[in-house]
């Protein structure tokens, strides 16, 4: 069993490095990693108790991988620094839980948090409305407190519905852009913001999800449910739905990066990622770019709260010109996610803050 754990955590580590667009079987122990990690832990705990050395094959390949471990917990609090220029949040609201019938109130209680949290920039996934955009439009700026600047990409999901995502910012927007994911109702949108004398592009992210059948359902359900002769088809049905999901995704990541290198300002990534920190997915969209929830979270970083299995899957990234002074996890249940806040300072206000505290100590 100790051998058999540590192989599929050294599979987890390989996944990163494995294009699922040309072969996704290994993105299935990534997306798994914090339980197999969680798992040889436990060897090592009970490899200890029974004075085994058995216990140095998992630590040791634990120690190997203790940066993958860092993307999901912070041991140490770098944050809760008092100044920012800029706090973004990137909050996937599931559609208000418009077809959510044990839900109640959720639009209100969406709008109260997300004007109490009045961040500079708010990126939004899983937008919705019925009826006219406009209207839906303006309800929301008159829930926010008006005063906003607006990109919105929308979709079409039915004869007076539409969903997509939108980023909504109390900046001034001097270009919109979207990033076309061909044959998906995936979304990736860019705006260039100003801030101050300093310009942004800012892109928000809906990548590919998984589109397991019944998707609010208990996974348990899904494979164990009473109709046995039904078992086999939902765990190949789940299985397809899992590697046409990291595929996907892998072919939008590239789509979104190529983009990225023609970017003419410094750039900001959020959004829903839909994988883990230990995937193609993420390894791919980070490359060159600082985790805001690395830099300056604490603890558990799990953004997904819904019936599968808890996870990392909400991210915000950045590259230079600016840093991360704080990272929130905001534990509201109004979602199936969790919002995600970064509060970022450009670079010359901390060069210029530190030179005031050193002409202090002089």
């Amino acid at each position: 069993m100790n051998i058999f754990l540590v192989m599929l955590l050294l599979l987890a580590y390989l996944s990163i490095y494995v294009n699922p667009s040309t072969v996704a079987f290994p993105a299935l122990f990534g997306l798994a990693y914090p339980y197999i990690a969680a798992a040889n832990v436990a060897m090592v705990i009970v490899w200890i108790l029974f004075r085994k050395w058995y216990a140095l094959i998992s630590a040791v390949a634990l120690a190997a991988g203790f940066g993958y471990i860092h993307n999901f917990i912070r041991f140490t609090n770098q944050g809760k620094e008092e100044h920012h220029d800029v706090k973004l949040m990137s909050y996937n609201i599931r559609l208000f839980n418009f077809y959510e019938a044990s839900e109640t109130n959720t639009h209100s209680k969406m709008l109260q948090l997300l004007r109490k949290e009045d961040a500079g920039i708010l990126c939004l996934q899983e937008y919705f409305v019925k009826g006219d955009p406009a209207a839906g439009e303006r309800k929301l700026m008159d829930g926010l407190g008006g005063g906003r600047y607006t990109h919105f990409k929308l979709i079409k999901s039915g004869a007076a519905s539409r969903y997509g995502i939108a980023t909504i910012t109390r900046y001034p927007i001097i270009y919109r852009g979207d990033v076309i994911h061909p044959g998906s109702s995936s979304l990736t949108i860019f705006t260039d913001i100003v801030v101050d004398t300093d310009t942004f592009r800012v892109y928000n992210n809906h990548l590919q999800s998984f589109r397991l059948r019944r998707v609010e359902g208990n996974l348990l359900t899904e494979i164990t449910g009473e109709d046995r002769s039904r078992s086999m088809d939902n765990i190949s049905g789940i299985y397809h739905s899992l590697m046409e999901g990291f595929a996907s995704r892998a072919l939008q990541v590239d789509r979104v990066r190529r983009h990225m290198e023609t970017s003419p300002y410094p750039v900001i990534v959020a959004g829903d990622f839909n994988d883990t920190p230990v995937s193609y997915t993420y390894r791919r969209m980070r490359r060159g770019l600082k985790d805001a929830f690395v830099e300056a979270g604490y603890g558990a970083g799990f953004t997904y709260r819904g019936k599968y299995p808890p996870n990392r899957i909400d991210y915000v990234l950045y590259g230079e010109g600016i840093e991360c002074t704080d990272f929130d996890i905001v534990k509201v249940k109004y979602s199936d996610h969790y919002p995600v806040i970064a509060y970022f300072r450009r670079a010359e206000r901390r060069a210029a803050l530190s030179g005031q505290h050193s002409r202090r100590k002089e």
